[in-house]
């Protein structure tokens, strides 16, 4: 969940304590929101995340039966190659070989999937986030809204009353907005973390000199 959750919102700002200082000395307006739980509490980023989920496991099934398979081709092939012909033992890691570039390239393929799958589920909700914030900054005068939840954002102390988290909540379950492609999808990808190879898969033995 924590990384479906980081690949949703972008960081507003990524040096929060010296902008912070700067807009102070300014006289500038500033406030300030945390990222991770406007996006947590989102209206729809369940839902995506529900689907994404149930569509990774269809790809997950179809992963681990592909390594399966090439990790059985690869216990036949040490069974035998006591008894193969040299000959008869480079054609057999040629297989495992073939096998295992395929395994990877679909591996890949679907890692790819699942980054766009992620992507068109949380969009809709991303731009809706954005909009809301940007409303909120030019209707209240705000000359910067921070984000403390930012990869990088330092804060030691700050004034509570400038948070501004629970009015972009507020205003965003005014309007829930539904992911599109929430429902089943005809192309449904795995987690966004990298699908591992199966425990066990190694390369085939050289022949024997």
């Amino acid at each position: 969940m924590q990384t479906f959750v980081r690949a949703g919102l972008a960081a507003l700002a990524l040096g929060i304590a010296p902008v912070a200082l700067h807009a102070q000395a300014a006289g500038l307006k500033i406030g300030y929101i945390d990222s991770r739980v406007i996006l947590q509490q989102a209206p729809g980023r369940a839902e995506a995340e529900t689907a994404f989920q149930k569509e990774m496991q269809t790809y997950q099934t179809q992963v681990q039966r592909m390594g399966d398979s090439l990790n059985t081709l690869i216990a036949s092939y040490d069974k035998q190659e006591l008894t193969l012909s040299p000959s008869a033992k480079a054609t057999k890691q040629q297989q495992i070989r073939d096998r295992q570039a395929a395994y990877q390239e679909r591996v890949q393929g679907l890692q790819e999937q699942a980054q766009q799958r992620q992507s068109e589920l949380m969009g809709p909700i991303m731009e809706r986030i954005n909009q809301v914030i940007n409303e909120l900054r030019a209707q209240e005068g705000y000359s910067f809204i921070l984000d403390v939840g930012a990869t990088g954002g330092v804060v030691v102390a700050a004034d509570t009353t400038l948070n501004l988290t629970d009015k972009v909540i507020a205003r965003l379950k005014a309007v829930a907005v539904r992911p599109t492609g929430a429902g089943p999808s005809t192309t449904p990808a795995p987690t966004g973390a990298p699908v591992t190879q199966p425990a066990g898969i190694t390369k085939p033995k050289p022949p024997a000199q």
